[in-house]
């Protein structure tokens, strides 16, 4: 399916049904639809993202591994968002709790729901993805982490806060915390610094 095709839908148009077909008939994309129906097809990762990506779910998966606090996923999952848009954040994090109380159809789908934590890096659009971040607080995030990799920069985005703008450097990186959304998760971002400018 060519991308003129995939502009045609609405979400008038488009049922969950009808979504999770174009999905599927679709996997070579990242697929997301906002809360007015815009279709949007995801740039794929360059190999840098790509890699900082997977450390981040390591160190993420680790902790989670040990506390046993709740279900850690990657962009391959779509979200269904109380608002009704369809989002796949780069990495995110659910809480057991609300995850044990989905069924089971609702987890193989889209889950409807936001995550508790969600991490977006590198993305080239920075409006576009300060208004994504703040969708998810709207919708149920807790926490949420863009990492700007270019402009050597985090973006702490916490419910009812103003957003926190922490810059780093070869010289000075930050630790980030889970809060108490995650307690005891720490990560320290020299472990991405070497990658950040590959591809």
């Amino acid at each position: 399916m060519d991308t003129e095709s995939l502009n045609m839908f609405t979400a008038e148009s488009l049922s969950d049904e009808e979504f999770h077909k174009l999905w599927v008939a679709n996997k070579q994309c990242q697929l997301e639809l906002t809360e007015t129906g815009k279709l949007v097809i995801m740039p794929l990762d360059t190999y840098g993202t790509s890699l900082i990506n997977s450390e981040l779910i390591a160190e993420l998966a680790n902790w989670n591994h040990y506390k046993k606090a709740g279900y850690v996923f990657s962009a391959t999952t779509e979200f269904h968002l109380p608002n009704g848009a369809y989002r796949c954040p780069d990495i995110s994090w659910i809480v057991l709790e609300r995850w044990q109380a989905l069924s089971p159809s609702e987890q193989k789908r889209f889950p409807p729901l936001s995550p508790d934590f969600v991490v977006e890096v590198g993305y080239p659009a920075v409006e576009e993805m300060r208004e994504k971040m703040c969708e998810y607080l709207e919708n149920g995030t807790r926490l949420g982490w863009f990492i700007d990799l270019l402009a050597s920069r985090v973006e702490i985005y916490r419910v009812a806060s103003e957003v926190e703008i922490i810059n780093f450097s070869s010289d000075k990186t930050p630790i980030l915390s889970g809060e108490d959304v995650m307690p005891g998760f720490n990560l320290d971002l020299s472990l991405m610094l070497g990658k950040r400018n590959w591809g």
